[in-house]
């Protein structure tokens, strides 16, 4: 009860610098976001984009004038927790993460999420992270970005996050996906 709708839209790479606008746009308006990235560093085996390179390009040349800050599941618990305290508190205004932040975060003033290169995640882990942001009164935002090409099996997993929020439908979806 008292949680706002959270709305979810898929877009390909080419709608970065919009979806950068929005962020600015919602942080000037006093809100938070987080951006999702599938992997920690980069590796040549994987054309990913990585949670450190890119919050240090998202803070050093896309949001030099805001805070940024960077949680994944290779910092030692103190070190994640302080970054969490922080974003919790309102001082980093964008959080780039991995998936350590799937289960557990409440923040109801982050209402954006971007999740990078969705079509590497499973229905599940896009559906528990997308629950980390509509956890306040306002309207939130989901954006999943994806790489080109994108094959059949991951357009219809980005459909159905895209349209419900039903965990129980989610799943039935992912059974008769996956077989």
């Amino acid at each position: 009860p008292g949680r706002g709708k959270v709305t979810t839209a898929i877009r390909d790479g080419r709608s970065r610098a919009k979806i950068y606008d929005f962020i600015r746009d919602s942080v000037k308006a006093g809100r938070q976001a987080y951006v999702v990235y599938p992997v920690i560093d980069e590796t040549e085996l994987l054309d990913v984009k990585a949670a450190t390179r890119m919050a240090k390009l998202l803070s050093e040349e896309v949001f030099p004038d805001l805070e940024v800050g960077l949680v994944h599941g290779r910092l030692k618990s103190d070190a994640k927790d302080r970054v969490m305290r922080k974003f919790r508190q309102g001082a980093i205004q964008i959080l780039v993460a991995t998936t350590v932040i799937e289960v557990g975060i409440d923040v109801p003033n982050a209402t954006i999420m971007v999740i990078e290169h969705a079509e590497r995640f499973g229905l599940a882990q896009l559906h528990q992270l997308r629950g980390r942001i509509g956890r306040g009164s306002e309207a939130s935002t989901c954006l999943l970005l994806y790489k080109e090409p994108l094959g059949e099996m991951s357009k219809a997993r980005l459909k159905v996050i895209r349209e419900t929020t039903d965990g129980f439908r989610i799943a039935e979806e992912d059974l008769k996906l996956r077989g």
